[in-house]
């Protein structure tokens, strides 16, 4: 009866979201108002019932449908759009160097905000003199630790040849179902081999080579059109989301380890400062840029992968931001496994600080700290765009840095809670490497200009 009451609370929600989507409501707003409203609603339920009770067990598992099934949706559609998209920006350039050039500075830009990221985690740390040696290993994380020893195994000892070669294609249809952590880098080579050679295809055989460019131009038409139907469904989805995380939250394990949650949403915070210096640096509005693009952080905030993020993250970029469709889609696409700022920049170098002085290493001795942002720079080409990504960038650099892995398991309590903020830190990076590399190659857009313009009267 009580799951019952829930889930007409939840269904008058969900009625509440539509209402707000008839009125016309802008994306952004529905997308902030199911935010807060999840987390009220689950926050409630939690206060109501209690933390881990049965009833709200049984109510996330009919409310997390609606959540899950968004997740999967937009799951389906990342490789159709990686690959189409990929394979359509290739065949419309004029030119095959300007790949290199698009793809060199998306790289400049993702693994040099990654090393910042680093650096920010590592001084974030010394100044709330984090450390391992006081959490306490409870059950879970103790059964966690198991897991992460045995999953060490599959990545300890990854060079960086190896990690390379792993981006490699060998079985297109294996990756193209994300068989592989890898398998995104892979369908995005692939797709662009493909259209490299549709370009070839069209210079050698003129006839063939535009019924080629009709056919791709025609299936992106069709997933950008698939894609704008599943983002309608993302309050929806953010509603379902938030509601789960505010029910589930422990508030125990946060008071816990607040201090760490409090340096790791610090550290978080000043990386987006850092994302907006840059934008600012090369010209661009940044107070604009983050208002654009505040859906897509909401959602990654909410999900918790930078993966399913990317066809929302396409999309704001080319048709808000105006960021060239071959821009938009490398950008996103690299930006979901390299460089991610939050997973492979903070969370590996701020947990390999707290871990160090319980093995006797010096944190603060400059080989340690160069030491340690080579690595995560290496690392962190190939991370999952996953949640749990950033605990696959731990089993790269802690064993690397020589320091125990199983005391990553120590911080399982309130992982969702900070991994939520790190892969909207993640989104925010590929996002700002893609506006960057489109303001480098072409310049600011017309409506960019009449923005700063129109700021600028508003400041007069």
């Amino acid at each position: 009866m009580l799951v019952l009451l829930n889930l007409s609370v939840f269904i008058a929600l969900l009625a509440i979201i539509f209402t707000m989507k008839k009125q016309e409501m802008s994306l952004s707003k529905q997308v902030l108002s199911a935010l807060v409203i999840g987390a009220i609603a689950g926050s409630m339920m939690q206060w109501v019932y209690g933390y881990d009770s049965e009833v709200v067990q049984s109510t996330l598992t009919w409310t997390n449908m609606i959540g899950s099934g968004y997740v999967s949706l937009l799951k389906m559609i990342i490789m159709p759009l990686v690959l189409v998209s990929m394979v359509a920006a290739v065949v419309k350039m004029d030119e095959i160097t300007q790949l290199g050039k698009y793809g060199g500075l998306i790289l400049l830009v993702l693994i040099s905000t990654t090393i910042i990221a680093a650096l920010v985690g590592i001084g974030v740390s010394l100044a709330f003199d984090l450390t391992a040696d006081g959490l306490a290993q409870g059950a879970r994380e103790l059964a966690r630790a198991e897991t992460l020893t045995t999953r060490q195994s599959e990545v300890d000892g990854l060079s960086l040849p190896q990690i390379i070669v792993s981006f490699i294609p060998q079985n297109i249809f294996a990756d193209l179902t994300g068989a592989r952590d890898t398998s995104i880098i892979a369908v995005v080579i692939f797709g662009i081999l493909l259209g490299v050679a549709g370009l070839k295809l069209f210079s050698d055989e003129p006839e063939q080579g535009v019924k080629f460019r009709q056919f791709v131009e025609t299936a992106l038409a069709l997933v950008m059109r698939l894609v704008r139907m599943i983002i309608a469904l993302t309050p929806y989805g953010v509603l379902a989301l938030m509601m789960k995380v505010g029910a589930s939250s422990s508030l125990k394990d946060i008071l816990d380890l607040v201090s760490f949650i409090v340096a790791s949403y610090l550290a978080i915070i000043i990386m987006f400062c850092v994302h907006g210096l840059i934008l600012l640096l090369n010209g661009i509005n940044a107070k604009h840029f983050f208002q654009t693009v505040w859906p897509v952080l909401t959602f990654a905030f909410s999900s918790r992968s930078s993966a399913a993020t990317i066809p929302l993250n396409v999309d704001t970029q080319i048709n808000r931001l105006h960021v060239k469709p071959a821009i938009a889609n490398l950008s996103a696409s690299l930006g979901a496994t390299i460089g991610q700022n939050g997973c492979a920049g903070i969370y590996p170098a701020m947990l390999a600080v707290m871990i160090a002085p319980s093995v006797g290493i010096d944190p603060t001795a400059p080989t340690f700290i160069l030491s340690l942002i080579g690595i995560v720079a290496i690392s962190s080409f190939g991370v999952a765009g996953v949640g749990g990504g950033a605990t696959l960038a731990a089993l790269i650099v802690l064993p690397a840095m020589g320091l125990p892995v199983a005391l990553a398991a120590l911080l399982i309590s309130i992982e969702p809670l900070i991994d939520m903020a790190r892969t909207a830190l993640n989104v925010s990076g590929a996002m700002t490497a893609g506006k960057i590399t489109q303001q480098r190659v072409y310049g600011p857009s017309t409506d960019e200009q009449q923005t700063d313009l129109d700021a600028t009267q508003h400041n007069a």
